[in-house]
């Protein structure tokens, strides 16, 4: 019998516990990281939503940053949503002075694009891997302006004014969405990422 992969969370900020469940309830062990040796005891790991700066800064202040891109760049599966897929792209637009990324994905995220607070919805959203649309919860969320060679675009907004913009990318053993799928009760996206971690196993 295959050993159950252990998930960290980055628990520098977000919806933590709200992963965590998810993710047990998929099957898989979960453990917080917020220290570099926390990180070095997991196979993978979800990033949550939150504040971008902020979580960038904290990721200094902890020393967790080099390590988090070391792992990544390594093949560490790694999944992020909302403030996540920020700290996943390679180059974001409307960060704040010198911020900061890991990286890893091929593409451009533009922060805060769909509006401040005040301005969350929910979209239908069609995505790659999935047998039905997903229902999204959108929270400040980013979305991505391009893709490079590497990344696809596997979810776009289905509905409303943001029809058609990207909002869900994967590249190699990284995913990422604008979305909080945490928050919806539909634990497929946290299936799709815990298969893309059984297959890097």
């Amino acid at each position: 019998m295959a050993a159950v992969p252990t998930v960290g969370v980055l628990a520098l900020q977000g919806d933590v516990r709200e992963h965590r469940r998810v993710l047990e309830s998929c099957g898989a062990a979960t453990a917080v990281v917020r220290r570099p040796e926390e990180l070095e005891r997991v196979q993978a790991l979800v990033i949550p939503g939150g504040e971008s700066t902020t979580m960038w800064r904290l990721a200094r202040t902890f020393d967790l940053l080099e390590p988090l891109r070391k792992r990544v760049e390594q093949g560490m599966p790694a999944y992020g949503s909302c403030a996540g897929m920020i700290m996943l792209a390679d180059r974001i637009l409307d960060g704040a002075a010198g911020q900061e990324t890991i990286g890893g994905i091929d593409m451009v995220v533009r922060r805060n694009a769909f509006g401040r607070q005040v301005d969350s919805f929910e979209s239908d959203v069609e995505m790659g891997g999935l047998d039905r649309p997903f229902h999204a919860v959108f929270i400040r969320a980013p979305w991505v302006e391009s893709v490079g060679a590497g990344a696809d675009a596997l979810g776009r907004a289905a509905s409303g004014d943001s029809a058609g913009r990207i909002v869900a990318v994967r590249q190699g053993n990284l995913l990422a969405t604008s979305f909080h799928p945490e928050l919806t009760g539909d634990p497929r996206i946290h299936a799709y990422f815990l298969e893309m971690v059984k297959e890097a196993s």
